[in-house]
């Protein structure tokens, strides 16, 4: 689709802008899809790294030494290989205030179709616009220290100092009041 050459005067007001949706109401539009190259998991998995955590966790910062700090990431170009980096405080604080989200923003996750006060009714809606068929899988069913395990990559069950000794239960300690 060719856009005219004078959109930003179209656009420029509320009648140009209406204008405008109207001229793109009329134009057929081809609609170009294809499937992600490792699957729909991947790309959840992709996503969920930038929308659902923090920028770096406690225990990928391995050293913080003479104004240098050193932590840990998985280089995806080299078969996502652990691998260290070591850089001075301001260019890691540079880094990580890149992850803050600007005053006003929300994490994507509070938005669009699958907005949790809505999101049952909206998913019943595409199925049955789509046609879908949904397949379910069968619920699988993991403790706390699986779900973190296999969210955080780290066994909360072992000794947080030496990383070799499980933690065992011993006492409960009842809720005070």
């Amino acid at each position: 689709m060719i856009f005219p050459d004078n959109i930003a005067a179209q656009s420029g007001s509320d009648e140009g802008f209406a204008k405008l949706i109207n001229d793109l109401k009329t134009k057929k539009w081809l609609m170009y899809a294809k499937r992600p190259f490792a699957g729909p998991e991947q790309v959840l998995e992709y996503l969920g790294r930038y929308t659902h955590r923090v920028a770096i966790s406690n225990h990928r910062i391995v050293s913080i030494d003479d104004g240098r700090i050193t932590f840990s990431y998985k280089d995806r170009n080299d078969d996502s290989k652990t691998k260290l980096m070591t850089l001075k405080a301001d260019e890691f604080i540079r880094r990580f205030l890149l992850h803050i989200l600007p005053q006003r923003f929300v994490k994507i996750r509070y938005f669009g179709f699958l907005f949790n006060r809505d999101r049952l009714k909206n998913i019943e809606l595409i199925r049955k616009l789509t046609a879908a068929v949904a397949i379910f899988t069968e619920k699988v069913e993991e403790t706390v220290q699986q779900i973190m395990l296999r969210i955080t990559g780290v066994d909360i069950t072992l000794c947080p100092h030496c990383g070799k000794g499980r933690m065992i239960p011993v006492v409960k300690i009842p809720r005070a009041g």
